[in-house]
């Protein structure tokens, strides 16, 4: 009988561990990082043996951390970057330099030399990216403050690990005699820089260029292979210079997130990152030395317990003292408090330039391996110490981001709380129509409660929670988002997945109003322009003209701006014919109108007469 290939016999392994894990662990509540990280213990060395090649695997699966970074940056456009940048420096730092000082504080405590206790405590305080913004995802808190914090400082951290690695050299046992530091140090971040102004420029003068010629092949699976030589060209550029993949794939994605090629790349890398990113915390799982936990359990268990209650405090303090909601403080302190995957590098290269010894960067990477896998699996208990929490608190609000559990069967749902989806959801409260309310802000779901109103928290951007809002079944789907690029993206996936759903949308101004409408929304309503038309009709009748009369001319203007909006709407992406055509409308609409006043003068009675401006007011009595 002929023995399959070790590359198809690892594949069915991982494969099966994987379908047999998540779905038993997602049935009792724990989620599917912990059912991967299972499945790489039942596989790894120290469970059933089936898979020896661990660091490979791992080496290989980090390849789905940067695809999730490469995706995270086509969400951010640079403008949005560029405001983010006081969170990830100042909010990023603070948290590196406060949980490194109690960390190393503890470590000379235990005895540690100053060197080794600083490694230690420069590894220990990075976080798990990977795991903190799949949970963040699954959750669909990625946007709601702490979120965007516990990405700001995820960032801080892949940023900050140039600098650890470049200073391990110097922390080694020939620190002291290593000449020339200072230039060492300063020529690894003149490299820095450079590698991230050529990502950039190559990004503005290339990228596009280059995908634009590949698209107009018109075949699909090689702009799925181009979307992949991206990332992997970019990864290797950074691994070539000694820097972070995921910062550099990151980068790309920001430069890429206002392109027109956004949504296709997030489609086509979407399977690849979802399927590395579960064979990277199979690889974690089967990393977890037993051996080590075996020999010294009550030291481990202190190690463990002492570094992740250290950077719980750091960290919980940190977000009361930014302000952070309460509700949100628990799982942004729990997701950041937790070992990250770097600091098995920050280890190893320590191990390698005698900076740490060998038999603590074992437990150290034992430690973190286990604090990874204890990250998820106490959100369970938390999440229910919690819900007991508020309930007792206020019985009849239950949890405090309101999460979206039991799927709804109402048959209008309204995403977006704001001041215009308050009135949509007023009238329907008011007619007896049930609605199911999303919002992604928590500062908006605590004025929703105290107004009585019910909404859950979620960004309706995503399939999976408009499916739970009841979109399946729904009859409509009202957009009333702040902002155009969400409002766009929710009609987007509405029309993807529930073509059934009716969508009502509002337009923040002209340009989003075409946008929706390329979408095939027709029931749009522009939401300034009616309360700007109300406000016209009270300035008229200040200026003396009858209530009839001003109410008739804004009706005739409104009539006729919507008739020139349709005759514009062909020409939407064409600048110049767009412009001449809107500026000869103008000009019709007014000299029509002039027109219609000359009319209705000349129509009017002589009794009916408009009385003469009174002495005062005419112009000689200037």
């Amino acid at each position: 009988m002929a023995q399959a290939p070790v590359w198809l016999t690892y594949g069915f392994t991982y494969l099966a561990a994987a379908v047999i894990a998540v779905p038993l662990t997602r049935a009792l509540g724990l989620g599917a990082i912990v059912g991967y990280l299972v499945a790489g213990i039942a596989i790894g060395p120290w469970g059933m043996a089936l898979v020896s090649n661990v660091q490979d695997i791992l080496h290989f699966a980090e390849f789905g951390v940067v695809l999730m970074l490469f995706l995270i940056g086509l969400e951010l456009q640079p403008s949005r970057l560029w405001s983010m940048r006081r969170p990830i420096f100042g909010l990023g730092g603070a948290q590196m330099l406060s949980c490194t000082l109690l960390l190393g504080a503890a470590a000379w405590l235990w005895g540690l030399p100053w060197r080794t206790g600083l490694v230690a405590a420069l590894g220990l305080a990075l976080s798990s990216t990977a795991i903190a913004l799949q949970i963040l995802a699954e959750r669909n808190l990625i946007r709601s403050e702490g979120g965007q914090h516990a990405f700001s400082i995820l960032l801080f951290q892949d940023i900050a690990a140039i600098p650890i690695l470049a200073l391990l050299p110097l922390l080694g046992a020939t620190g002291n005699a290593l000449p020339g530091t200072g230039e060492a140090l300063l020529a690894e971040v003149l490299k820095t820089l450079g590698v991230v102004c050529a990502i950039i420029l190559g990004g503005r003068l290339m990228l596009r260029p280059v995908l634009r010629w590949v698209a107009q092949s018109k075949t699909p699976e090689i702009f799925t292979a181009t979307s992949l030589f991206l990332v992997v060209g970019i990864a290797m550029l950074m691994v070539v210079m000694d820097l972070s993949m995921a910062l550099g794939a990151f980068l790309a994605g920001v430069l890429l997130a206002d392109s027109e090629y956004r949504s296709e790349l997030e489609t086509d890398i979407e399977p690849f990152k979802g399927l590395l990113l579960g064979l990277f915390f199979i690889a974690v799982g089967m990393s977890i030395d037993v051996g080590v936990l075996l020999a010294s359990p009550l030291k481990m268990l202190a190690l463990v317990a002492g570094f992740l209650s250290l950077k719980a405090l750091a960290i919980y303090f940190l977000a009361r003292a930014t302000g952070m909601p309460e509700q949100e403080r628990p799982v942004f302190t729990l997701l950041l408090t937790q070992g990250g995957e770097f600091a098995f590098v920050v280890f190893q290269t320590a191990m390698n330039f005698q900076a740490l010894p060998s038999d603590i960067g074992s437990m150290l990477i034992a430690a973190v391996t286990l604090s990874m896998l204890l990250g998820p699996l106490l959100l369970v208990p938390m999440d229910r110490a919690l819900q007991r929490h508020y309930a007792q608190i206020n019985p009849h609000q239950g949890a405090p981001d309101a999460a979206l559990v039991e799927p709804q069967r109402a048959p209008v749902i309204i995403a977006g709380f704001g001041r215009y989806g308050q009135i949509v959801a007023r009238v329907m409260l008011a007619q007896g129509v049930p609605t199911t309310v999303l919002d992604h802000s928590v500062e908006m779901l605590e004025v929703a409660r105290t107004f009585g109103y019910r909404v859950f928290f979620g960004d309706a951007t995503r399939a999976r929670l408009l499916r739970k809002a009841g979109a399946e079944h729904a009859r409509v789907l009202m957009v009333a988002v702040d902002t155009p690029q969400q409002s766009i993206k929710i009609v987007q996936v509405a029309r993807k997945h529930f073509p059934q759903l009716q969508i009502v949308a509002r337009a923040r101004d002209i340009s989003h109003w075409h946008a929706l409408r390329d979408l095939g929304v027709t029931l749009v309503e522009r939401e300034l322009f009616e309360s700007s038309l109300h406000s016209a009709k009270a300035v008229l009748q200040c200026m003396g003209l009858g209530e009839m009369e001003s109410r008739h001319t804004v009706e005739r203007f409104r009539a006729y701006n919507l008739e020139l909006a349709e005759r514009l709407y062909p020409h939407h992406k064409d600048r110049e014919r767009f412009v001449a055509a809107a500026k000869q409308g103008r000009e019709q609409l007014v000299e029509q109108m002039a027109r219609e006043r000359e009319e209705r003068l000349r129509e009017r009675p002589a009794n009916d007469a408009a009385p003469p401006p009174a002495e005062e007011d005419t112009p000689d009595a200037a």
